[in-house]
């Protein structure tokens, strides 16, 4: 059974990377060490097996290992949810079989990688992998990255049909997530994401919280924090401090997992190694990748405050 209930999920939830050795096998001391790093800067929740983790790269195995570890790393202290990644109905069950049996305390779906479809087609999908489950389940709904996605109207239709899908992962810009939240009557949570591009916009506009990648998760933290205790001054702040890092990182998933990904090295001390295909770093972004990590502080460094 569940840790956490979904109406108790709000805040900054980090959704970990893929983290490699230099011959491109899954790091386990670094992977523990993020959680660790993510765990000590205060996220409210733990996921994987999104876009940053490079789903689409791991094999089916791996997969299954990043929740095993995971789920032992978060132990937990915080609610632990799994991205689930397949091209078929049954592939995606038996991914969501397994989380339950490493203690996920909800799932988040995301759109078949094989074809684009219809939204009515979409929702078949999503509704079958749903009713397979007894836990709560979330829709990702990045258009922008997927190239598929679902209308506010569609997703509206589609938790009327399906009670059990009780959170929305969206991926957009402010406006178009505020309507997501104003058609479905505030009905269901949304977290956004974008590596936090907006934050302190989205948290008024009725968001639940973000789901970010975690190199500059504890600045986040720190901005949800004070707006949560009505300081909007310190929570913009606070997101002032990430925003330059943030624009330049999420200029792309691809750009992400090159830079983000060595943004969070440097601030937590690992070191990064990526698995083919990637996009290799140049001379320039790595100078930014530097001036950041030292604008930003050690990951965590309690030291960090905001006058």
């Amino acid at each position: 059974m569940p840790t956490f209930a979904p109406d108790a999920f709000h805040g900054i939830h980090a959704i970990v990377y893929a983290l490699f050795d230099a011959e491109e096998r899954l790091d386990r001391a670094a992977m523990r060490r993020q959680v660790q790093a993510c765990l000590a800067c205060g996220v409210h929740g733990i996921a994987a097996l999104g876009l940053a983790t490079e789903v689409s790269k791991l094999s089916e195995a791996e997969r299954r290992t990043v929740m095993d570890w995971t789920a032992e790393d978060t132990a937990g202290h915080v609610p632990l949810g799994l991205t689930i990644f397949g091209s078929s109905v049954a592939e995606q069950v038996a991914q969501v079989r397994y989380a339950e049996r490493v203690g996920a305390d909800w799932v988040i779906l995301q759109p078949p990688a094989a074809g684009s479809f219809g939204a009515s087609e979409y929702i078949r999908f999503f509704g079958r992998v749903a009713a397979s489950t007894d836990l709560p389940v979330a829709i990702q709904n990045a258009p922008a990255f997927f190239g598929r996605g679902l209308s506010a109207e569609e997703i509206r239709d589609l938790v009327k049909l399906h009670p059990n899908i009780r959170l929305i992962k969206g991926e957009g810009p402010v406006v178009d997530i505020a309507a997501l939240i104003e058609r479905t009557e505030g009905r269901v949570p949304v977290f956004n994401g974008r590596g936090g591009l907006e934050l302190i916009d989205n948290l008024r506009a009725g968001c639940r919280g973000m789901i970010l990648a975690p190199d500059c998760i504890d600045h986040a933290v720190r901005a949800y924090e004070a707006f949560r205790r009505g300081d909007e001054p310190a929570a913009q702040r606070a997101y002032e401090r990430m925003l330059p890092a943030v624009v330049f990182t999420m200029q792309g998933i691809e750009n992400l997992l090159c830079y983000g990904k060595r943004l969070f090295g440097a601030r937590a001390g690992i070191a990064i190694h990526d698995r083919s295909p990637a996009l290799r770093p140049v001379e320039v972004g790595d100078a930014m990748v530097a001036r950041f990590a030292e604008t930003l502080g050690p990951l965590g460094d309690p030291s960090e405050a905001y006058p």
